[in-house]
């Protein structure tokens, strides 16, 4: 079943992110505070990670072509990628803004405004990434899952600028205003280096998570007791497809029909199972030695 374009949800996060850039800029124009000049730095990542967002969820949502006949899925892995590395370069930004005004404080003005300004580009912001999150669970959308983490992690920033700027207004002491900053940035570089694990181990054909695995080992071990067995069984992922190959051994005496049968029913149960499984299943005779030889990736020559 062909999931439905999911561009519209990178439009929601392109405009959440033009409406918050502007308003931390201004809150930061009204405090001074590079707290919020680094909240306002990273609003201008999530602006990037959503136009690559919306440029490979475009891509991703192409049908299989000669060049690419298991899709274009695997799109979806650059654009959490590329975000992952836009984070990695906006924690530098902002540590070095965070040096200089640690070495050189100054005195934050406007505070009662520039609160509430970012408040509510903070509030645009977690309402934006809850629509994300949803959607990438419901879609297995590693794309979106990816802005909406981005997101959030934009949210608790914005959180940490806010209580560093209170306390600064609370205690006078101007050192703490870099010193949040400094705080965020190394929370947007975890979130960065988060990211492009997850997405090169999508790119390197990790396979599925045990708990999935289990569902299907599960399912072959129903048949064992019908003089079936199965090995060679392979998994991996590509956004929200999954792909799936065993080879299953039967009698030898089996006709072709009944152990087609066996295959149809069997690739029937996970895809009932699992949703987005392509499965590819290969019949051996349980006698010939020869159905021995090609447990492995590669079969073995003599």
């Amino acid at each position: 079943m062909q999931r439905p374009s999911l561009t519209r949800f990178a439009w929601l996060s392109i405009a959440a992110a033009i409406v918050t850039i502007g308003l931390k800029m201004a809150a930061y124009r009204v405090t001074g505070s590079v707290g919020l000049l680094s909240d306002a730095l990273e609003s201008l990542v999530n602006l990037a990670a959503a136009l690559m967002a919306l440029a490979m969820l475009t891509v991703a949502a192409r049908p299989p072509d000669e060049d690419h006949v298991y899709g274009h899925d695997k799109a979806e892995y650059f654009s959490s990628g590329v975000e992952g590395a836009l984070i990695l370069v906006a924690a530098i930004s902002i540590g070095v803004t965070a040096w200089n005004r640690l070495l050189a404080p100054q005195p934050l003005e406007g505070l009662g405004l520039g609160l509430g300004i970012s408040l509510l580009a903070s509030l645009i912001n977690l309402g934006v990434a809850l629509v994300l999150r949803r959607a990438g669970q419901r879609y297995s959308s590693i794309t979106l899952d990816a802005d909406a983490q981005h997101l959030m992690t934009d949210v608790w920033t914005s959180v940490g600028v806010l209580a560093g700027i209170g306390a600064v207004a609370l205690t006078g002491w101007e050192r703490l205003d870099p010193i949040i900053a400094f705080a965020v940035a190394l929370n947007i570089i975890w979130s960065g280096v988060q990211l492009v694990r997850r997405s090169a181990l999508g790119l390197l054909d990790t396979a599925w998570p045990a708990p999935e695995r289990s569902v299907v080992a599960n399912i072959l071990d129903r048949y064992q007791a019908q003089g079936v067995q199965f090995h060679a069984l392979r998994t991996r992922q590509s956004a929200a497809r999954r792909f799936m190959s065993v080879h299953v051994l039967v009698p030898g005496d089996w006709t072709v029909l009944r152990g087609h049968q066996l295959l149809e029913k069997l690739e029937r149960e996970v895809r009932e199972a699992l949703t987005g499984v392509t499965i590819l299943t290969h019949l051996e005779p349980l006698e010939d030695p020869v159905s021995w030889e090609d447990t492995q990736l590669d079969r073995q020559t003599a």
